[in-house]
């Protein structure tokens, strides 16, 4: 099954009018391992953000849809809160405390708000 990344990776060589095996080699990985993480059967690393948005010279609107497309291609997000007040803070705690117990009516009511914020 194709990862949101990998169809992401993919438009992005396909519409620099590159095959597998330049984009590999761009990243540094090998042509399989490439072919693995459009495939999901492996895991895109996170440093590829940075490493894909200088790359490919990518708009702010399309840094932000990587960084979901790997968010979203990966079993663990991790929040920064080093800097963080202290309210936002243990509401990241909390929240990731009562993530797997959360029901599908308040996961909803939660991700609208934070939906809000960002439109």
């Amino acid at each position: 099954m194709v990862s949101e990344i990998g169809m992401y990776l993919r438009r992005i060589r396909l519409e620099n009018g590159e095959i597998l095996k330049t984009m590999a080699e761009k990243l540094n990985v090998t042509s399989a391992f490439l072919s693995a993480v459009e495939n999901g059967k492996k895991k895109a690393p996170m440093s590829w953000e940075q490493r894909i948005s200088d790359l490919y010279n990518l708009s702010d609107d399309e840094k932000n849809n990587l960084a979901i497309a790997l968010a979203k291609s990966s079993d663990v997000v991790e929040i920064d809160i080093k800097d963080a007040p202290s309210l936002n803070r243990d509401t990241a705690i909390c929240f990731a405390r009562q993530f797997a117990s959360l029901d599908e009516e308040t996961t909803k009511i939660i991700f609208n708000i934070l939906n809000k914020k960002e439109n």
